[in-house]
C-alpha cells in the first residue's frame, strides 16, 4: 500500500459518519464524571449518618478524589498517547463503573476513602482521553469546534443536572443510589465505544517514564493538599511541609521533562503563546468562579431555605447559558476573533459576579437567576474557545498530554479558588458577634460553619435560636459578597490578560490531513 493510499484510508475512517455517534459516546463519559463530582456533596450528610466517619475521615472522603485525579491527569493523558486513547478510555470507563459500585456499598469510612481514591484513578483516564479523541476524530476545524462545544456543553449540563438528579434520588432512595447511576451508562459507553470509537495514539511515543509519573503525582497532591487544608484549617506545619515537597517534586518533574528524549509532558508546548494563554485563562477563570460556586449552594439552602432539589434547579440557568454558548462559540470566534470572544466572555462573567456583591438574605430569584445565566454564557464562550485553541496548538500525537494539562489547570484552579476565596468567606463568617444568651459551646459550634450554626441552634429557645441563625446568615452573606467581588476582579483581570495573550490567535479553517 502506498503512502497516498494509506492516507486516504485513514482519512475515510476518521471522516466516516460514525464519528458523531462516537462523539455521543465520549460525551456520556464527560456527563457522568461531571455528575459524579457534584453528587457527593449532597450525599455527605446521609453517608455520614450511616458510616459515622470522624471529622478527618469525612474530609478525606470529600478530598481524596480530587487529590488523586489532579496528581494523575498528566500521567494518564500521556499514557493514552502511548497505548491508545480508546483503550485507555474503555478500561477507565469499565473501572469507573465497577468502583462506583464499591462507593455505593461502602460499609466503613476507610472503605469509602479507598473507593473514592480508586474512582479518582479511573476518572483521571476519562477526561483527557475524551478530548484527545475528539482532536483525532474531527479533522475539519469547524466540525471540531462544534464537537468541542458539545463536549463542553455536556460537562456544564452534568454539573447542573448532578444536584437535581442527586436531590431526587436522595429524597426517594438510599445514599448509595447516587453512585449507581454511573453503572448502566458506563456499560453502554464500553459496548458502543468498542464498535464506533476509532483508536488513535502517538506512532512513536517512547517509554512511559515512571519516575516522572511519581513526581507528577507527589507534586500535584502536595500542592493541592496544602492549599485545601490551609483554607479549611489555617496554616500549620504539615501543610508547609506538603507545599514544599509538592513544589520541589514539580520543579524536579519539569527539569526531568526538559532532559528526556521522550518526556511524559513536552514542556515545549508552553512556548506556544496561544496554548499557554489559554491554559492560564482557564486556571484563573476557574479560580475566580469556584469559590463562589462552592458556597452558592449553601446560600440557597441554608440562607434562603431551599431543598437540595430546589437549589439544584435554581442553578440551572448557568448550565443553560453554558450549553447554548458552547454550541455556537466556534462560529462566533471565527466571525470576530478568538481574543474578542474569550475576553468578552470572561468580562461578562466578571460583571455578573460584581452584581452578586449586592446579594442579601432576601434577594429575589430574578437577579440571582439572571446573574447565573450570564455567568454560564460567558464561561461557555470562553472555555469552549480556549479548549479549541489548546487542542489546535499541538500535534495530534500529543493531544492526550495537552488535554491533561487543560484538565489539570481546571483542578488546580478549583483548589486555589476554593482555598483563597473560601478563606475569605470563612474568615468573615467566623468573626460574627454571638447574640446574648447563647452558651459558649453552642457559640463555638456555630462559628465553625453555617451548617453548624443551624444545627447548634436547634437546642436553643426560639428567640435565641432565631437571633443566632440570623447573625450567622448575615455574616455568611457578607463573606459571600466579598468573595464575589474578589472573583469579579480576578475575572476582569483575566479578560484583560487574555486580550493580550491571545493576540493574533485564530481557530483553524482548513481541514487537516492525517
Amino acid at each position: 500500500m502506498t503512502r497516498t493510499d494509506q492516507q486516504t484510508k485513514e482519512s475515510e475512517v476518521l471522516r466516516r459518519p460514525g464519528r458523531w455517534l462516537a462523539l455521543a459516546v465520549l460525551v456520556l463519559a464527560v456527563l457522568l464524571v461531571a455528575v459524579d463530582a457534584t453528587v457527593l456533596g449532597l450525599a455527605t450528610p446521609f453517608l455520614s449518618e450511616d458510616l459515622k466517619p470522624t471529622g478527618t475521615q469525612l474530609l478525606w472522603i470529600g478530598d481524596v478524589y480530587s487529590f488523586v485525579i489532579a496528581g494523575l491527569l498528566v500521567s494518564m493523558g500521556s499514557l493514552g498517547d502511548r497505548i491508545g486513547r480508546k483503550k485507555l478510555l474503555l478500561v477507565g470507563a469499565a473501572a469507573f463503573g465497577a468502583v462506583s459500585v464499591l462507593n455505593a456499598y461502602a460499609t466503613t469510612p476507610e472503605m469509602m476513602i479507598v473507593a473514592r481514591a480508586l474512582l479518582g484513578v479511573a476518572g483521571a483516564t476519562l477526561m483527557p482521553s475524551t478530548l484527545a479523541l475528539i482532536r483525532n476524530l474531527f479533522h475539519d476545524p469547524r466540525e471540531r469546534s462544534l464537537a468541542i462545544g458539545i463536549w463542553g456543553a455536556m460537562a456544564s449540563a452534568g454539573a447542573a443536572v448532578g444536584p437535581v438528579v442527586g436531590g431526587f434520588l436522595l429524597e426517594h432512595y438510599w445514599w448509595g443510589s447516587v453512585f449507581l447511576i454511573n453503572l448502566p451508562v458506563m456499560v453502554v459507553l464500553v459496548l458502543v465505544g468498542i464498535k464506533f470509537i476509532p483508536e488513535s495514539k502517538n506512532p512513536a511515543p517512547g517509554p512511559w517514564d515512571l519516575p516522572s509519573v511519581g513526581l507528577s503525582l507527589v507534586g500535584m497532591i502536595g500542592v493541592v493538599y496544602a492549599v485545601k487544608e490551609a483554607a479549611a484549617h489555617g496554616l500549620r506545619l504539615d501543610m508547609g511541609v506538603a507545599a514544599v515537597i509538592g513544589v520541589a517534586a514539580l520543579t524536579w518533574f519539569v527539569r526531568r521533562q526538559l532532559r528526556l528524549d521522550a518526556p511524559l509532558l513536552d514542556m515545549r508546548l508552553f512556548h506556544h503563546r496561544g496554548f499557554s494563554g489559554a491554559v492560564l485563562a482557564d486556571l484563573l477563570t476557574i479560580l475566580g468562579l469556584s469559590g463562589l460556586v462552592f458556597f452558592l449552594s449553601q446560600f440557597l439552602q441554608l440562607v434562603q431555605g431551599r431543598s437540595p432539589l430546589e437549589a439544584g434547579l435554581a442553578e440551572l440557568p448557568a448550565a443553560i447559558g453554558a450549553v447554548t454558548a458552547g454550541l455556537i462559540a466556534g462560529v462566533v470566534a471565527r466571525r470576530f476573533s478568538v481574543r474578542s470572544v474569550v475576553s468578552a466572555g470572561l468580562a461578562a462573567v466578571g460583571l455578573a459576579l460584581a452584581v452578586l456583591t449586592l446579594l442579601d438574605r432576601s434577594t429575589g430569584y430574578p437577579m440571582l437567576g439572571a446573574s447565573l445565566l450570564v455567568v454560564g454564557i460567558g464561561a461557555g464562550f470562553a472555555f469552549t474557545v480556549t479548549a479549541d485553541v489548546i487542542l489546535s496548538s499541538v500535534p495530534r500525537e500529543q493531544a492526550g498530554a495537552a488535554s491533561a494539562v487543560s484538565e489539570t489547570a481546571y483542578e488546580l484552579g478549583a483548589a486555589l479558588g476554593i482555598a483563597l476565596l473560601g478563606s475569605v468567606v470563612t474568615g468573615v463568617y467566623s468573626d460574627f458577634v454571638t447574640p446574648e444568651g447563647v452558651p459558649a459551646a453552642t457559640s463555638a459550634a456555630a462559628h465553625q460553619s453555617l451548617g453548624g450554626a443551624v444545627e447548634a441552634s436547634a437546642g436553643l429557645p426560639d428567640a435565641t435560636a432565631g437571633a443566632l441563625v440570623t447573625a450567622a446568615q448575615d455574616a455568611f452573606v457578607e463573606g459571600l459578597r466579598i468573595a464575589a467581588g474578589a472573583g469579579a476582579v480576578v475575572l476582569l483581570a483575566t479578560a484583560v490578560a487574555a486580550w493580550f495573550l491571545l493576540r493574533g490567535q485564530k481557530l483553524e479553517e482548513g481541514a487537516e490531513h492525517p
